[in-house]
């Protein structure tokens, strides 16, 4: 059973309908249709960015993950951070006013900074904990690059584990970059040496990210969400379903 209906999709959210079956589709495929889940966003606002949310490219990832989140959370909003050298923004976006939100947040926003992903990490550990959610949460973490502290970084990502939150990090710019390589690194983090449990996955967007299917980036987004949930029920970090 989904958690928000393909009608109540059609009627809050007609854009979206491709995207919802789409996002049906891979939970489907991946096992995983019928669970329910927290989806968070975190969103990079540092100054390399720009190019990003100018061309829409957030606001596509933005409306994907709205699509993906009405099948595992029943409350129609996601939870969106906007992070660079600190927080710039806890908000969220909804089925009924989807369109265009992206922009309306980046307009009442300040400077776009350096990337900070600790604090980010932070906003999204204390909004879980504060709304009392039972059930686990996805974390879909988009950046164009490596922390400026790589560090701080990889401490609160060995902390997390021990909480229900997956952190699947989706990077936007060139594969080859090696402003990708700390995200390699903190994918392949040794278990149980540095953490109790893999809980972060990562892929490339592309310097292109809209030229991604939907099919493929649905598939990137939970691919690993299921082992996950397997060892970290097993492990007593998620309660059984």
């Amino acid at each position: 059973m989904v958690a928000i209906s393909l009608s109540k999709v059609q009627e809050a959210a007609p854009a979206l309908v491709s995207l919802y079956k789409s996002a049906g589709a891979s939970l489907e495929r991946h096992g995983l249709d019928g669970l329910r889940a927290a989806v968070y966003l975190v969103v990079d606002y540092s100054g390399s960015m720009r190019p990003y949310f100018k061309d829409g490219s957030v606001q596509a990832l933005a409306d994907r993950v709205l699509g993906l989140s009405a099948h595992l959370d029943d409350d129609g909003r996601v939870p969106v951070v906007f992070f660079s050298t600190d927080v710039d923004a806890v908000t969220d976006i909804a089925l009924a006013d989807h369109e265009g939100r992206i922009e309306r947040i980046v307009a009442g926003l300040g400077h776009m900074g350096k990337t900070g992903y600790h604090l980010a990490m932070d906003a999204v550990i204390d909004h879980y904990l504060d709304s009392g959610a039972a059930a686990p949460a996805l974390v879909v973490f988009q950046t164009d690059g490596g922390p400026i502290n790589k560090l701080a970084a990889e401490r609160y990502l060995c902390k997390a584990a021990k909480l229900p939150l997956f952190w699947q990090f989706i990077g936007f710019g060139d594969p080859d970059s090696r402003q990708f390589d700390f995200l390699r690194r903190l994918d392949e983090l040794a278990v149980p040496g540095k953490r109790v449990v893999d809980n972060a996955g990562f892929f490339h967007a592309g310097v292109d990210p809209r030229k991604v299917s939907d099919a493929e980036l649905y598939d990137r987004l939970v691919g690993e969400f299921p082992k996950w949930l397997v060892d970290a029920r097993a492990r007593g970090i998620v309660r059984p379903s």
